[in-house]
């Protein structure tokens, strides 16, 4: 079974499986720099739209085949069918071999055998999205936890948290001036980051549907990244350079992080005014790493009065 990094998934852009240029997307004919893509049968479909979106899925698929797949440098593709009985219909195309997963809509404890005797073929991975009012409740999301883990959890990529339909089950929707922290959301991410997180599973962070407050969206940005969240759902490619480069590290978390995997680090020690405890921090140093390896280093400009940074002896 192939193995995706979840750091790996980046700005993860929606398109209707409506659209006629997505294999133009998938080419990198068009936004070179996404990281991965959804062609989604879902709420992006309209139901009468259903039968036209499959054909032009299966058109996009044959054309992917007739030009001897896609190219490694391309963006991850995956689809988001409608429910479990459509699943298990694509399931059987052999034409899937040319799709990284399925995105699974609105998964619960209730519809989970569904989705597991629905997608058997195990080239097939997944990422289920957190959508249903039962993600209120953080008892019945440990007990989804445990589920995953007892069956699908070597096929899930991450867990998407559904912002929108979230705040839907509430009969709200975000308001344009504040970031998803300042409504209930920020009851539920904190609380998925830890429950699901501590039970091994990589979040990606909602959509942010307003286009006109690109300051609200790095404020949000820099909220799911201190959250532990590993990428971010586009709404528009523009918004796709900027989640990206929010993703990269700092050069000061990389040379910590090097220095607390460092096979010599002392037990504990001081870096930067703080205090560094590898066998505490392991896991967020390698995370580190990982983001690093896949999103680069963001480099601050400094002023000539400044110190310049010295890359840690670890990384040599």
């Amino acid at each position: 079974m192939k193995k995706i990094s979840p750091y790996a998934l980046g700005a993860t852009l929606y398109m209707p499986a409506t659209r006629e240029d997505i294999l133009e997307v998938v080419f990198r004919k068009k936004l070179p720099q996404l990281r991965s893509m959804v062609v989604c049968l879902e709420d992006a479909v309209a139901e009468i739209d259903v039968d036209t979106a499959l054909r032009n899925l299966h058109r996009l698929l044959s054309a992917i085949e007739q030009q001897g797949g896609r190219s490694e440098d391309g963006p991850m593709l995956f689809v988001r069918p409608r429910d479990w009985q459509m699943a298990a219909v694509l399931n059987d195309w052999p034409l899937m071999a040319h799709v990284d997963g399925f995105v699974v809509p609105k998964l619960s404890l209730s519809n989970l055998r569904a989705w597991e005797l629905a997608v058997t073929n195990p080239h097939i991975l997944l990422m289920p999205t957190l959508e249903t009012r039962e993600v209120f409740n953080p008892q019945a999301m440990v007990e989804l936890g445990m589920a995953l883990n007892e069956t699908l959890a070597q096929r899930i990529i991450a867990l998407r948290i559904g912002g929108n339909d979230l705040l839907g089950c509430l009969g709200l929707r975000r308001n344009p001036d504040m970031t998803l922290y300042n409504t209930p959301m920020g009851y539920v991410i904190p609380m998925l980051a830890g429950v699901m997180g501590s039970q091994g599973f990589a979040l990606t962070a909602p959509v942010f549907e307003q286009l006109a407050t690109p300051h609200l969206l790095l404020e949000e940005l820099g909220l799911d990244i201190a959250h532990g969240l590993v990428g971010k759902t586009a709404i528009h490619p523009s918004q796709i350079n900027t989640i990206q480069d929010s993703l990269r590290v700092s050069v000061e978390d990389l040379n910590c992080a090097k220095l607390m995997l460092n096979e010599i680090a002392p037990a504990v020690f001081k870096h930067n005014d703080a205090m560094c405890e590898p066998a505490t921090h392991l896991k967020w140093a390698t995370n580190i790493l990982e983001r690093a390896k896949w999103h680069g280093v963001r480099h601050v400009e400094t002023s000539h009065t400044e110190q310049p940074i010295r890359l840690a002896e670890a990384g040599r």
